[in-house]
């Protein structure tokens, strides 16, 4: 019975045997069959690649050729009245620097390589620093200016932060280097009030600096570059705020100090742009710019005066009073003292 059963089994392997062959015989003849029609020659079976397709592969994974370095001459050839104005710039320096090796070529060390848009002429082929991203272009310019003190906070500085790159202020292409950095008081002015039209409208108050009667300029007080100190102050005799350079009565140190001139400078009570208070503060009467610091002292408390401000006595600082209500009549010395601690000489 075994040996039965086992014949049967192996019959049954021999016929599935032949089938597979007998099938992959004619998959073999069908495939050579469709092969040669004349209209599927020359197409790849599937998974395969044509010769002209695998071309364009290669082509395309090839990374194209780099531009390369023609040289200032060649730049002038279409561009002759940006170079003759560009050779009487401060920049033509860098035609003739070759610590950094951009001797003959001072156009592409801003522009870079111009091999391509000498052949091509497109404007696409040449780096333009006004259509660069602002930090791209700030680093174009950093290459050279990095270590100057003007530049020292220019990543810090307010312009950086909000995306003003240094091509927005200054023309690189003018003739004189008083067209490329404005030195009058009133192109200054008219400048920097092109953007900062709030701060400009704020010196139209009646107590302001003479910016609009030219007698000083934004710079005076501001490093548009950027500084360590807050909205971009100039920073004198090495860390005090630029208030000092014409304020200087007011610098210390004192003996007794008033605390928000030395913890939050000059701006925690003054205006600097205008202000309707004749002293530039920030509020127009001096009892209101006090008692934002100094609204807990006691006033004197009666019985009959259930009203009265304060109440802890034998404070005498009663502000219904009008000879109250100007602190600096008795208090004088508000920036420092070195005589009495309550600032009053």
């Amino acid at each position: 019975m075994r040996f039965v059963n086992a014949h049967r089994a192996l019959s049954l392997r021999r016929r599935k045997a032949r089938l597979t062959a007998g099938l992959s015989a004619a998959g073999i003849t069908l495939a050579g069959c469709l092969l040669a029609l004349p209209g599927l020659r020359g197409q790849a079976q599937p998974g395969q690649q044509t010769a002209q397709e695998q071309a364009q592969t290669t082509e395309a994974q090839t990374p194209p050729e780099p531009a390369t370095y023609i040289g200032s001459e060649t730049c002038q050839a279409c561009h002759e009245d940006i170079f003759k104005a560009f050779e009487k710039n401060a920049h033509a320096a860098v035609e003739k620097d070759s610590k950094r090796g951009w001797e003959g070529k001072s156009c592409e060390s801003c522009h870079g390589p111009g091999s391509k848009h000498a052949e091509s002429a497109s404007a696409d082929d040449i780096v333009n620093p006004r259509k660069q991203h602002p930090a791209k272009a700030d680093r174009n310019c950093l290459k050279c200016h990095l270590n100057q003190p003007t530049q020292a906070g220019r990543i810090h500085g307010g312009h950086a932060r909000n995306q003003v790159s240094c091509v927005n202020c200054h023309p690189v292409h003018q003739t004189t280097r008083s067209g490329m950095v404005p030195r009058k008081v009133d192109a200054i002015n008219q400048q920097c009030s092109s953007c900062h039209t709030s701060a400009w409208a704020q010196f139209q108050r009646p107590h302001a600096h003479r910016l609009p009667q030219g007698a000083m300029s934004c710079v005076d007080c501001h490093n548009p570059h950027g500084s360590f100190l807050p909205n971009s102050v100039k920073a004198v005799s090495a860390n005090e705020p630029g208030c000092m350079k014409c304020h200087s009565d007011k610098r210390g140190p004192f003996a007794f100090e008033h605390p928000p001139v030395r913890l939050e400078g000059c701006s925690a009570c003054h205006e600097p742009h205008g202000s309707t208070n004749p002293r530039m503060l920030t509020r127009h009467e001096v009892r209101f710019q006090c008692l934002e610091c100094h609204s807990n002292i006691a006033m004197p408390v009666a019985a009959n005066q259930p009203g009265t401000l304060g109440g802890t006595p034998p404070a005498f600082h009663d502000l219904r009073s009008p000879r109250f209500r100007n602190c600096t009549v008795c208090h004088m010395k508000i920036h420092g003292s070195h005589v009495n601690r309550a600032l009053l000489r």
